[in-house]
């Protein structure tokens, strides 16, 4: 089958990466790939020309798929407490207006949620059916959004995914960050890291490969969870960047969350059950193996040379 990709949210870690395999994905074809700055998916005149100008309003070849993959999102979780509007617009209202775009043109949708929809207070992994019930704008956020992609278009997909890293700002860099301070010496002491914080790291490549494989499947959609496989928490996570970026003598406190107040509670459990994709035949690897490949790659290499010139600078 061959496929049209309208992906969104490109500057993004996973839009990035969506964008990548796109390109060099055989049987696919990338339209576009557009900014929050392009495109204002809750401005229901913006999307409703979505196919102005682009090769999704040429005439299809028979079994053609035109799909939009949504990575466009509001992730500032904590200034979502305060920009309530500004969140709900884009994570609550804008999937909603894609949706239904993508009704209306007879085109496929991925949704890209979060584990923040949930109470982050569970002791097993969740599941697509378990209820939701966030604690946060940020997750009311998403949610809403969730819920207008599915009444409008209840065969798109909407996956739901956990501590994704990639290239751009995300926690792999700020450890690493603090680890070239203390090799500079810019920086001295251990390091602390909350330990009873529990989730999947999701490595935004992994993620976008298991996206592109759902638009191949036939005849579903609904929620689904994609997440590298073996749950940690945050001082698991700190400990392997740092072991695996040449910083294994640098030493992690343990700390407890409410040591850390933040304005939007962080989850204590938000380990995502992935067996829903695995029965679909997508399978996302354990998330230590998904570290070493993104530390190893020239994305990392070039954040650790700015890290370092920036601490020198600095």
């Amino acid at each position: 089958m061959t496929s049209k990709y309208l992906v969104l949210g490109k500057n993004g870690q996973l839009g990035q990466w969506l964008t990548h395999l796109v390109t060099d994905a055989p049987g696919a074809s990338l339209v576009a790939a557009l900014g929050r700055d392009e495109l204002d998916i809750a401005d229901p005149a913006a999307v409703a020309s979505l196919g102005a100008g682009l090769a999704l309003e040429q005439e299809r070849v028979p079994g053609e798929a035109v799909w939009v993959l949504n990575a466009t999102a509001y992730t500032k979780v904590d200034l979502c407490e305060t920009e309530v509007d500004a969140c709900h617009r884009v994570n609550g209202l804008g999937p909603g207006e894609l949706a239904n775009w993508c009704r209306q043109n007879a085109a496929g949708l991925v949704h890209v949620s979060t584990d923040y929809v949930f109470a982050g207070d569970a002791t097993v992994p969740y599941r697509e059916s378990d209820p939701t019930d966030p604690a946060t704008e940020y997750g009311r956020s998403k949610r809403a959004g969730e819920e207008r992609v599915l009444e409008n278009l209840p065969r798109a997909w909407v996956v739901r995914t956990s501590w994704v890293f990639g290239p751009g700002q995300n926690f792999v860099g700020a450890i690493a960050r603090q680890g070239v301070l203390r090799e500079l010496g810019k920086a001295d002491g251990p390091l602390r890291v909350v330990d009873d914080q529990v989730g999947c790291p999701t490595y935004a490549a992994d993620l976008a490969a298991g996206i592109l494989a759902l638009t191949q499947l036939e005849g579903t959609g609904g929620l689904i969870h994609l997440s590298n496989a073996d749950p940690c928490s945050f001082w698991d996570f700190a400990r392997a960047i740092l072991d695996n970026t040449g910083y294994g003598e640098i030493q992690i406190d343990r700390v407890k969350t409410s040591e850390y107040p933040t304005p939007a509670p962080r989850p204590a459990y938000s380990v995502l059950d992935g067996s829903k994709a695995r029965s679909l035949g997508i399978t996302l690897r354990p998330w230590r193996e998904a570290l070493d490949d993104y530390l190893a790659s020239e994305d990392f290499k070039a954040l650790h040379q700015r890290l370092r010139a920036e601490a020198q600078a600095g």
